[in-house]
């Protein structure tokens, strides 16, 4: 059994190599890019715009917390795809990789943004996505993943969040002190 204290020793490594990019796969300096965000989510307030979030199984579950904290804390209109008798209406009717798309499609206006969240970054549905957002005009997109740095999400952003580790158990963690620190220093600046 590893110790705590190494586990906790190994995410903080974790989170310590961050690697954030932008769509040119140029990267950024982990504080200039999570202000990035934090910014382009006051804009969207004062837009009156929305946030889109996205994820599958643990990354759902970031998402729908995001969406509390971003709603209640910072007061954002933000919004998730996870009711069940819709998201299974689609995936019965299309297909579960159709379906995020389809919900993207039928929500999204220009400069919404969308936020995705995979820890993979491998997922079909999350990658078809991300594709449909920026197709509708979405702007910034930004992506959260993990495990391979070349998984296909990582590219596909405006700013990209990346965790170097192949365990679900430190990705998604990492996932959400990422996102807390998004979600708590967008509602404390704004």
């Amino acid at each position: 059994m590893m110790p705590f204290t190494q586990y906790s020793g190994e995410l903080q490594t974790f989170l310590d190599n961050v690697v954030i990019t932008d769509i040119n796969g140029r990267i950024l300096d982990r504080d200039e890019g999570l202000s990035l965000i934090i910014t382009s989510l006051h804009t969207i307030k004062k837009a009156e715009k929305k946030v889109m979030i996205i994820g599958n199984g643990g990354s759902a579950a970031i998402a729908s917390h995001l969406q509390n904290d971003l709603c209640k804390a910072a007061q954002i209109r933000a919004m998730v795809f996870t009711e069940p008798p819709l998201l299974t209406a689609l995936s019965n009717d299309i297909s579960y990789t159709a379906a995020y798309r389809e919900l993207v499609n039928l929500w999204a206006d220009r400069d919404d943004m969308l936020f995705s969240i995979s820890s993979s970054g491998r997922s079909r549905n999350i990658i078809d996505a991300v594709i449909m957002a920026r197709d509708r005009g979405c702007r910034p997109i930004i992506t959260v993943s993990g495990f391979l740095p070349d998984n296909p999400v990582r590219g596909l952003g405006d700013i990209n969040l990346y965790v170097s580790s192949n365990e679900y158990g430190y990705v998604e963690l990492a996932h959400s002190v990422l996102t807390h620190y998004i979600s708590d220093q967008t509602s404390k600046s704004g």
